[in-house]
Formats: structure tokens, C-alpha cells, sequence
């Protein structure tokens, strides 16, 4: 069999992806969620960028369900588990009209928001139950039953022929920058808990947590708690960041190394004229492959031989150029690390004035993806 390295020599830009980081992961949120609660794996966007049919394999008899925004990807999902038994998928955003018969023809479990659109999962359901988890906004203010409307909303649920409450969640829009709110938004989703039990409704799945909610309450987390961001190394709380384990290392090549002189400009813009005689590589990576445009000029990094190298001007769609001039023994051909090692996404995503997620999701399908 060959190493990671014969596997990615001839390749000019590639992820390297661990799916024992993302199976240990996985199990740090089973610990914080307890013994009773089971995982929805969050695998939407291609798994964050890292490849869903191989993270979904990967995770298959560790989680209760997976979660994904769109028909197509429950679609692909359950293309990539195949037959047997296997964890059911839900579909975190409103489905769009036409979708609906797809989602009962193929098993798959939406997000309802409101009595109108699941009626309109009951017309389509043939004579079988069609399971359901009702959404509830207590603040995200993106989808779901406002809370004030939940008991209402349930009553002429009821009496729709073909639905099962099987699932109640909410969504916690602050949960890694405002604990006072959130822990207020979770009070009040409990108190929406009981008066949908009074109103008959014993649904087994309850969630409301997301990484960063199964990180700071992890007491709260209901019957399931929504693992995403966590489930790729990445914490969206520094401080719990050892406990996991990064899962993704992105890594391009040197395709050639020159030497400037000193006031020479460097890329698009000439936003960046060399100080002095500089020793500058390029490299065979840009923003279409999901180097962010936006770490222009910002002080980033990459890792040649260990050693930080910055980035000098202007990110271009396929290139970057960076300062090698403290790396003699650089050279064509040798790898240069963008995340991975010391370099986290949260460090890149600081960098580039935006969050960890669009870092990995932005990571391009020209990206070749090694899995070990």
C-alpha cells in the first residue's frame, strides 16, 4: 500500500483527510452528550469539505442520524451507506415544494416549520406515516415555529392523517459568543417541550445543540445533539480546541523559486513591493482551490520545511507567492502546508476576516482528497 506521500506526489494541490480524527471526534460529542443522547453527524457541504460519502462511511454505526440541507445530499448520503440498517437523514433546511415527494418516496425526515407545509407532506404520503421534526425559532430567525405558536401549531398537526412528531429541535444562533442568551433560548425551548408533551406530542428526538452548544451545555443537549464544525477537529471555543483532533491538512507544491530585488512588485495590485532582495516562491494553489482572496496581505502563513513562510500580495485564483527567504533548502516540487501542523483553520479563518466553515467549504472540487 502506498504512504500519504507516494500518493500525493504527483499532485500540485491536495487535502489530506484522517477519518480516525473525525471517529474520535465523534466520540467526544457521545461524552459530552451522555449516554441517553445519540449524534446527527452535520455532513451538508460536502462534510464541510471533506468529503461526504467517505465521512458518512466513516461515521455510520457511531451516530443516530446524519444531516444534510438538501434532498440531493440525503440523496447522496444514503447512496454512500448503501443497504442494511442504517442511520436516518434529515434535512435541515425548508424543502422546496417540488422536493417534498422525493423526501417520503426516499424515507428521508424534513424540518417543518409551520401546519401548512406539513399538510403538505401528508397529501403526498400515500397512506404512510411520515416522520417529521418540528422546528422551533427561538431566536435564530431563520426558519420554524415561533415559539408562542409551537402548541397551536402541534393541535392542527394532530389532526393531519399521515404525520408523526417523531423530533422537536430549535436552534441556537449564539451559543459560542452569548451564554446569558442562550442559556435563556434553551429555558425557553424547554418550556415549549411541555406544552407540546401536554398537548400529546412524546417525540423522541429533542435537539437543540450545535458544536458549540455541546461544548458549553452539555447538560441541555435533549435525546440528540447536532455535531458539525467539532466533527472536523476544529472547536468553535478555543479553549476546548485540544480535545479534539484536527481531521484535515490542506497542502499544496513549489512550482518554481526566484529571486527578486528589493523594490520589485509582487502580484495583482502591486500591493506588495519586496523590501529588500527576497528569496519568493510560488505556489501551486489560489481561491479557486480555497486559499481565501481575503488573506491578502494579512500576515498569513504557510508551512515549508516547518518553517512559517507569509504570503506577499495579492492571492490570485491559482497561485500564491511566499517569502522563502529564510528556507534555503526549499526547492520545486516540495510540499507547503495552508492548514495542518500548527496552522489550524481558525487561525486561516482569523486571517481572512471570516469563521472556520467557509474555510473548509470553500476548499474547490479540483482539490484532490487523500483519506487515511
Amino acid at each position: 500500500m502506498k504512504t500519504l506521500r507516494e500518493r500525493a506526489e504527483n499532485l500540485r494541490c491536495w487535502a489530506e483527510i484522517d477519518l480516525g480524527a473525525i471517529r474520535h471526534n465523534a466520540g467526544v460529542a457521545k461524552r459530552l452528550a451522555g449516554p441517553d443522547a445519540g449524534i446527527m453527524a452535520i455532513v451538508k457541504a460536502n462534510a464541510y469539505g471533506h468529503g461526504l460519502a467517505e465521512v458518512v462511511r466513516a461515521l455510520r454505526d457511531l451516530v443516530a442520524m446524519f444531516g444534510v440541507a438538501n434532498v440531493r445530499e440525503a440523496q447522496a448520503v444514503d447512496g454512500a451507506l448503501g443497504s442494511g440498517k442504517k442511520p436516518g437523514v434529515f434535512i435541515l433546511g425548508p424543502a422546496l415544494a417540488g422536493e417534498r415527494a422525493e423526501i417520503v418516496a426516499e424515507g428521508f425526515v424534513p424540518a417543518v416549520s409551520s401546519a401548512e407545509e406539513a399538510a403538505a407532506y401528508s397529501a403526498l404520503a400515500d397512506g404512510k406515516r411520515v416522520p417529521i421534526h418540528l422546528a422551533i425559532d427561538t431566536g435564530m430567525g431563520r426558519m420554524g415555529v415561533v415559539e408562542e405558536d409551537a402548541c397551536d401549531t402541534v393541535r392542527e398537526i394532530l389532526r393531519l392523517p399521515n404525520i408523526e412528531i417523531a423530533g422537536v429541535a430549535t436552534h441556537l444562533p449564539v451559543a459560542d459568543k452569548d451564554e446569558q442568551f442562550t442559556r435563556e433560548q434553551l429555558g425557553r425551548f424547554e418550556r415549549v417541550l411541555g406544552g407540546i408533551r401536554a398537548a400529546g406530542i412524546d417525540a423522541p428526538f429533542i435537539h437543540a445543540l450545535n458544536s458549540a452548544g455541546v461544548f458549553r451545555f452539555p447538560a441541555r443537549g435533549g435525546t440528540l445533539v447536532r455535531a458539525g464544525l467539532m466533527l472536523y477537529g476544529s472547536s468553535p471555543l478555543p479553549e476546548h480546541q485540544a480535545e479534539l483532533r484536527p481531521a484535515l491538512s490542506l497542502k499544496t507544491r513549489i512550482t518554481i523559486i526566484r529571486d527578486l530585488p528589493a523594490g520589485h512588485s509582487v502580484s495583482y495590485g502591486r500591493t506588495f513591493i519586496t523590501p529588500r532582495p527576497m528569496r519568493v516562491a510560488t505556489l501551486a494553489i489560489g481561491y479557486a482551490d480555497g486559499c481565501n482572496r481575503h488573506l491578502s496581505n494579512q500576515g498569513a502563513d504557510v508551512l515549508i520545511h516547518g518553517r512559517r513562510c507569509s504570503i506577499l500580495g495579492r492571492v490570485t485564483m491559482d497561485q500564491i507567492m511566499v517569502d522563502v527567504s529564510d528556507v534555503p533548502e526549499a526547492a520545486i516540487g516540495d510540499e507547503a502546508i495552508l492548514i495542518g501542523g500548527e496552522i489550524l483553520a481558525a487561525e486561516v479563518a482569523a486571517k481572512a476576516g471570516t469563521i472556520a466553515w467557509e474555510i473548509f467549504t470553500s476548499i474547490g472540487p479540483r482539490v484532490d482528497r487523500i483519506y487515511y
